[in-house]
């Protein structure tokens, strides 16, 4: 069964912005530290952001002061804000807890940024 649902992707000019949300199980969101991932054709997976059960959060180099991560923890869901976009955000987009694990999965959602 699906675990982990992504949606809010879609196609946005550079500049634009985005909100991602990922739905999960109790069990899952239970985790001390929920994240997203990103990963571009022939590329390897990249850490995106993190954040604890407190909102503690953690951002690659690349995305921080672009990008939010937050939680609702009565909704056992986990957002990102995307703006400021560049077409080197273009990628598909994968939540997860951290460190990442192959036990739960997700279809992800594409992010694409065009002109």
């Amino acid at each position: 069964q699906v675990q982990l649902v992504e949606s809010g992707g879609g196609l946005v000019q550079p500049g634009g912005s985005l909100r991602l949300s990922c739905a999960t199980s109790g069990s899952i969101f239970s985790r001390n530290v929920m994240a997203w991932y990103r990963q571009a054709p022939g590329k390897q997976r990249e850490l995106v952001a993190t954040i604890t059960r407190g909102g503690s959060t953690n951002y690659a180099t690349s995305v921080r002061g672009r990008f939010t991560i937050s939680r609702d923890n009565a909704k056992n869901a986990v957002y990102l804000q995307l703006s400021s976009l560049k077409p080197e955000d273009t990628a598909v987009y994968y939540c997860n807890v951290w460190p990442f694990s192959r036990d739960y999965w997700g279809q992800g959602t594409q992010v694409t940024v065009s002109s």
